[in-house]
């Protein structure tokens, strides 16, 4: 899947921690053959160097991994397209914007993944035993709850909102063919303001 050659757009594929992003992302690279960039893959290595890693550090090396997501989409061709996972509701809309103007981001694509509480609680909790030590534990599940009550979508451009219970990813596919075929001229222009 090709994009006009003077854009580089990014997919943000977005949820709070538990929405099932990762199986979303994996499907969309597998589909497009496009390239993915996590938050978790850029952080986790350093998680594992610096153990043990309490809350703090987790936030520190995951500001750290979101900085280096946009240096390493700054770095590709202006034709490149990125699927990229991640909450990116735990730093300020104001520093993605500042990201993707850095990286030079011409478009910006959005799969919003959006869970209840109660589905965001249980997921997270079913997999505390899988989790790789230095991510929060179940002391987090009450800020999770809170959080999945007023979760939003970064709204930079598109966005397609999925159920998490069972986000249909026919649907998506379709959804983002249609916005990487979809000319320039029809497509507003990315702004800082949003």
């Amino acid at each position: 899947m090709t994009t006009d050659t003077e854009e580089k757009v990014v997919v943000l594929v977005n949820g709070i921690p538990a929405s099932g992003k990762s199986t979303l992302t994996r499907a969309l690279a597998e589909q497009f053959g496009l390239p993915v960039l996590t938050l978790d893959s850029l952080k986790e290595p350093f998680m594992a160097s610096f153990a043990p890693v309490d809350r703090q550090r987790n936030r520190q090396l995951g500001c750290a991994a979101y900085q280096a997501i946009w240096k390493v989409v700054a770095q590709a061709p202006a034709r490149c397209t990125y699927v990229i996972d991640a909450w990116f509701g735990f730093q300020p809309r104001e520093v993605l914007q500042q990201g993707l103007q850095h990286a030079g981001v011409t478009r910006v694509l959005e799969l919003w993944l959006a869970i209840s509480p109660d589905d965001a609680v249980a997921r997270y909790q079913s997999r505390l035993t899988d989790r790789m030590p230095g991510h929060p534990g179940a002391e987090y599940l009450p800020e999770l709850r809170k959080l999945a009550e007023s979760a939003q979508p970064m709204a930079l451009g598109p966005v397609l909102q999925l159920d998490a219970r069972n986000p249909d990813q026919a649907v998506a596919f379709a959804w983002l063919q249609r916005q990487l075929r979809r000319p320039i001229a029809t497509r507003p222009a990315l702004s800082a303001s949003g």
